[in-house]
């Protein structure tokens, strides 16, 4: 069970979205009664936990998506690795040294090495190394030096089909909880002998879930993974990450280098195109051919600019001594949404946190004000650390829709 955690959070959620299938009659009420919604389907914005409760919770572990699901999210996602005896787990990294204290296991000391994933070098431990129940010795730590540390090393790595047991365990008949998977470096574990689609088709079938109503989204930012599943009779809803390096300061305008620029399997196969051929007109219509939705980061919509000096150097704004994204200004968004949901794909986006160094200065340190902004322009849902803030953002959307 999850240990007690000192932290105040405040759950603001009465209208909380079905993953799957049927809209809950709340949700039906305020249509009817309000404005309809800008999204792709008309319903309200998706909340997706982030790795679970990643902000309050050392990542993807079953007590952060036991909490991220207190929180009131409509979905939780996983990325999905595997471990040295085949098993689907939900780990951001292969790299085990990113998100979990292995390095304070003497044990496993001796297995520490250099691995190129996906074109980078990297040194640490790697779960293709491990069994499951190895993997299982180690705990989870927090990513962000920022959110709280002392937890570290408290919760358990999670399997996949532990997720789908706890999703189906915490459904009701007026609320069901989503399940949103990764497949993560596939080319990288399909190169290693551990390939992720075959499993995961296997297990969504043995779920009941294989159908697009099912409570269940699949991603990837390689569309060859995506289209394996498909060719191979997935029929969930599935979902094309766009990711892109950084944001050029002084032109909003994004940036794209390696391993950042590209899906690793155009890499491999020599294709020059970037993610920002993919949010083109005939990107778009492209990725709809074998998917339902994308998944951009989310300068894509709304992207960011700073203000800089007769020196060229970008000024610190707020006055906190960093050069960050509270001291940079919103631009005016693109068209990103409209594209894609005149193509019919829906737009989900990443990543939604609460900390001051990463809203921008023109939502005041206010991460509802930029949840807000998003959600006016018909986003269909969010990919949020904080679920609950989301939700409280989502809710005080509907309210506002409900004023007009």
């Amino acid at each position: 069970m999850l240990k007690p955690i000192l932290i105040s959070i405040a759950v603001a959620s009465t209208l909380t979205a079905c993953g799957g299938g049927s809209i809950p009659s709340s949700t039906t009420l305020v249509q009817t009664a309000a404005k309809p919604f800008l999204t792709l389907n008309g319903q309200q914005p998706l909340v997706v936990a982030h790795r679970g409760a990643s902000g309050y919770i050392p990542e993807e572990t079953y007590e952060a998506y036991v909490r991220a699901i207190e929180l009131g999210a409509d979905a939780i996602e996983p990325d999905l690795i595997s471990t040295k005896d085949g098993v689907l787990i939900a780990r951001h990294d292969p790299n085990l040294a990113y998100s979990t204290d292995v390095d304070k296991h003497p044990e496993f000391a001796n297995r520490k090495r250099t691995q190129v994933v996906d074109g980078e070098s990297q040194t640490g431990w790697f779960a293709s190394d491990f069994t499951l129940a190895e993997i299982k010795t180690l705990g989870g730590i927090s990513t962000d030096a920022e959110r709280p540390q002392q937890f570290n090393g408290q919760y358990k790595i999670v399997t996949f089909q532990e997720i789908i047991d706890l999703a189906k365990a915490k459904s009701t008949s007026t609320r069901v909880i989503a399940v949103y998977p990764e497949t993560k470096n596939p080319t990288y574990h399909r190169a290693i002998g551990l390939p992720l689609e075959d499993k995961l088709i296997d297990m969504i079938k043995a779920a009941g879930w294989n159908s697009k109503t099912a409570p269940i989204y699949v991603q990837s930012f390689e569309p060859s993974s995506l289209k394996y599943l498909k060719s191979k009779g997935l029929n969930t809803k599935l979902i094309q990450l766009i990711d892109a390096d950084d944001v050029d300061m002084k032109t909003g305008k994004l940036t794209f280098a390696a391993p950042y620029d590209k899906p690793y399997d155009w890499a491999v196969a020599g294709d020059k195109r970037l993610f920002s051929d993919m949010v083109t007109p005939a990107g778009l219509a492209e990725i709809k051919t074998y998917a339902d939705g994308i998944g951009p980061w989310k300068p894509y919509i709304m992207s960011v600019k700073g203000t800089f000096g007769a020196d060229g150097k970008q000024l610190d704004v707020n006055g906190d001594g960093k050069i960050n994204y509270a001291d940079a200004t919103s631009l005016p968004p693109t068209t990103l949404i409209a594209d894609a949901h005149k193509a019919g794909l829906m737009v989900h986006a990443y990543t939604f946190r609460n900390e001051s160094r990463r809203i921008p200065a023109d939502f005041k340190n206010d991460p509802k004000a930029e949840y807000k902004a998003f959600y006016r322009l018909g986003l269909d849902g969010v990919f949020s650390d904080f679920a609950d803030t989301a939700i409280a953002a989502r809710t005080e959307y509907v309210q506002e829709l409900q004023a007009k």
